[in-house]
């Protein structure tokens, strides 16, 4: 039996042997200094970028959060349609901050505030005139078809052709009268004003695997601080509530420009928790940035806007609405975070595998050694020694000799 390259006689015998591997040392400064720095960049590796900027000695979890929201502020218009009136938080928070509510325009983490309008005011369900477009222009009674209702279109077509202007026939429609008229929003926008207003952002997060939580309001943050104070990234980085025109102005936005026709705002909330330090040094990192399309090659339907109506009914008792296509901006809040805490097992891996690495110095400097030094040749000789099947004990038998 062959056990380590030596001839067993019995198993026992080979159970009892130990086979060690041939070290070959090289005398060469060139060589010699070639390992150490291949040596010295793992080390590096290990200990630089493994343990200190990637934390390898730390268990990791991923955040679990929840956000709340509250917005103040009061605007003041004077239209011909709505005359003096005065706006106030129930009015351009679409929909309405109400809690334990959602609707299918309403999403968690994020909040519409409106800023413009274009107003179609004392509609009732009526028959009018379609407004000209494809598909509603006509010549006669024929090119109009009863009950046809497109989704594109604002009624059910009732068959009759009938005249929109002195010049121009569209099919008659069974819709809320009179129409909605298209037409670009207001600019400057209508509610100016909404620049000056205030969001109070609650954030509440979780670290499940190491049963920490914390929230933005931190511990030192009274009442009477968080009722006059406004977020700033210099000097008043704790406070939670944010001022909208701050906001944009942090993602590199005009707020008036951005009012006109609406958009989409992303308010970032970062985590980033190294819980083997102090808890009060886990704190928040707000960033902003714009979220829709602004390309001004690409301004096809720009933008963000809603419709919504408010209802009334007559002395008659019959039923009208106020129509109201509204752009604003909805403000999407993100939460991201991770936090590390000190483990004995993800160090060791790390320390395991990096250590591991230094095996490839050996690969390293072999194949320098032996392909391209000047006495590769006598390297090879000394560290690859062959040996066949027959001669074998002869062989060791002259080197013993």
């Amino acid at each position: 039996m062959s056990c380590g390259g030596s001839c067993c006689v019995s198993i026992t015998q080979c159970f009892f042997d130990y086979s060690t591997p041939k070290v070959l040392v090289i005398r060469s400064k060139s060589v010699g200094t070639l390992n150490r720095l291949c040596q010295a960049v793992v080390i590096a590796y290990i200990i630089g970028y493994v343990c200190v900027l990637k934390k390898g000695y730390q268990d990791t979890d991923t955040v679990i959060s929840s956000v709340t929201t509250k917005v103040k502020g009061i605007a003041l218009t004077n239209t011909s349609d709505l005359g003096l009136r005065i706006w106030d938080v129930a009015d351009y928070v679409i929909p309405p901050q109400v809690a334990s509510r959602r609707t299918e325009t309403e999403e968690e983490n994020s909040f519409f505030v409106l800023t413009n309008l274009n107003i179609t005011p004392n509609q009732t369900q009526s028959r009018c005139a379609q407004n000209p477009g494809p598909g509603s222009t006509c010549s006669s009674h024929k090119d109009c078809k009863r009950g046809l209702h497109d989704s594109r279109q604002n009624g059910v077509q009732t068959g009759r052709c009938i005249y929109f202007s002195e010049s121009e026939k569209t099919c008659e429609v069974f819709a809320w009268c009179p129409l909605e008229t298209e037409g670009d929003p207001p600019d400057p926008p209508l509610l100016a004003e909404a620049e000056n207003f205030t969001v109070l952002i609650k954030n509440s997060i979780r670290y499940p695997k190491f049963s920490f939580n914390k929230r933005n309001i931190l511990p030192h943050v009274n009442s009477s601080y968080l009722s006059q104070c406004v977020f700033d990234r210099v000097t008043d980085p704790d406070c939670p509530i944010f001022r909208l025109r701050d906001i944009a102005a942090e993602a590199g936005e005009d707020f008036q420009t951005m009012a006109v026709h609406g958009g989409v705002m992303g308010v970032q909330i970062r985590w980033d928790c190294n819980l083997d330090m102090p808890e009060s040094w886990c704190v928040p990192a707000y960033t902003f940035r714009r979220l829709d399309n602004k390309d001004p090659e690409n301004n096809v339907a720009p933008g963000y806007n809603i419709r919504f109506a408010k209802y009334y009914k007559n002395e008659v008792g019959k039923e009208t609405r106020t129509l109201i296509k509204g752009y604003g901006i909805r403000f999407e809040i993100m939460v991201f975070g991770k936090a590390g805490k000190f483990n004995i097992v993800p160090t060791l891996l790390n320390i395991g595998a990096g250590l591991a690495l230094l095996g490839l110095v050996n690969v390293v400097c072999d194949c320098i050694v032996l392909t391209f030094m000047r006495n590769r040749q006598q390297y090879s000789e000394k560290k690859y020694k062959y040996v066949g099947d027959f001669g074998l004990l002869s062989n060791e038998a002259t080197e013993q000799s």
